[in-house]
């Protein structure tokens, strides 16, 4: 009986699910550039319920990956067209996909046997700045490991995490936390209440590099650096809340370029619609405000003046949830036509749907 067999049978398992939830920054502030070429930053991570989904079942040999995308934004008339409703950049789809690269790493490092068939769900903004990307690496981690029956330790997750990205061990530990050096240093910290978010869109984008190197040659990352690393102790002593967090800032604001004109004009109009502190999370170029207690999601949306996409989102406690499929269960045979990676070959194919085309290219 073949390994594959033998573990179908012995586990009932047919494969396992994950919903990979984004991530806000509700504070960033970047600090001096170090010697490893990285940059020392303090912020704090906050998951919330906007998620991708995973499922990954057993595969003889290789990794064989389908990428399709929902639009989770909120339904709106001035973004009922296709052009304006489509979900941002497509992601990678072949071998420098972090989805691939993690299971790549997994199967290296742990030694299983066999392959996995993967589906991947996008619905987190691509280049947005909530970490869809390194959530998606973080699922696989763990998807692999339970298909496998591998017990892993948080160390362990978070080390092979490092390796993907230095958002990925947040991805992996989820719910509340202080992040410092590249951002893999994670203190959980206590949410005094949950709360609830909007979330805009923009159609502009930031490169990261490039907001780095504009940090560098301003020398944003050496003002105030020790006050910021002060607060940060202060909010690991009194807990959190979104206000309070958000005194930090978030550089990446700072240098912006000629994006700063639409991201202030955004900024204001989320304000003008009653959102709390409206601030930008990451590297950009989503922008997010609290939605103040007691008022509806349906009463901000229809405050708001503009084109950009928006995400009703609530403040999670974790980064994930993970069920197992049973053999014969609801979701067996739904990858069975997908397209096929020969043997030994390093090219990935994938076929990316979403509601309006099948078949797309990314």
């Amino acid at each position: 009986m073949s390994d594959l067999a033998t573990r179908r049978r012995g586990t009932g398992r047919g494969g396992v699910r994950v919903e990979a939830r984004a991530k806000l920054n509700l504070g960033l502030a970047v600090g001096p550039k170090r010697s490893d070429g990285y940059h020392d930053l303090v912020t704090v991570f906050q998951s919330i319920t906007l998620s991708d989904t995973l499922v990954v079942k057993p595969r003889r040999r290789g990794f064989r990956l389908r990428v399709r995308h929902e639009d989770a934004s909120w339904p709106r008339p001035e973004t009922s067209s296709g052009a304006a409703r489509a979900t941002g950049p497509r992601i990678p789809v072949g071998p420098s996909n972090l989805v691939l690269r993690a299971a790549r790493l997994v199967k290296t490092r742990w030694g299983f046997a066999g392959g996995a068939d993967i589906t991947l769900t996008k619905r987190i903004p691509a280049q947005a700045g909530l970490g869809g990307g390194s959530a998606d690496a973080a699922a696989a981690i763990v998807a692999l490991a339970k298909l496998h029956g591998r017990r892993t330790s948080r160390a362990e997750r978070i080390a092979l995490a490092l390796e993907l990205g230095s958002d990925v061990p947040f991805a992996i530990t989820g719910g509340t936390a202080i992040g410092r050096g590249r951002g893999e240093r994670l203190r959980r910290v206590r949410l005094v209440r949950p709360f609830r978010a909007l979330v805009a869109m923009p159609r502009w984008h930031v490169s990261t590099a490039q907001a780095f190197a504009r940090i560098d040659a301003r020398k944003y990352g050496l003002t105030g650096w020790s006050a910021k690393l002060r607060s940060a102790q202060h909010l690991e002593s009194e807990g959190i809340t979104p206000g309070v967090a958000l005194r930090l800032g978030n550089t990446f604001e700072r240098v912006l370029g000629a994006r700063s004109r639409d991201f202030e004009s955004l900024r204001a109009r989320l304000e003008a619609c009653g959102l709390e502190h409206p601030t930008m999370t990451g590297s950009g170029s989503a922008v997010f405000g609290v939605v103040p207690a007691g008022i509806p999601f349906e009463r901000m949306v229809a405050r708001f003046e503009g084109a950009e996409r928006l995400y009703a989102v609530k403040s999670a406690a974790s980064a994930m949830r993970t069920t197992t499929i049973r053999v014969g269960g609801p979701e067996a045979g739904m990858q069975n036509a997908q397209p096929r990676e020969s043997a030994g070959s390093t090219r990935f194919r994938a076929s990316v749907r979403n509601r309006s085309r099948r078949g797309g290219r990314a």
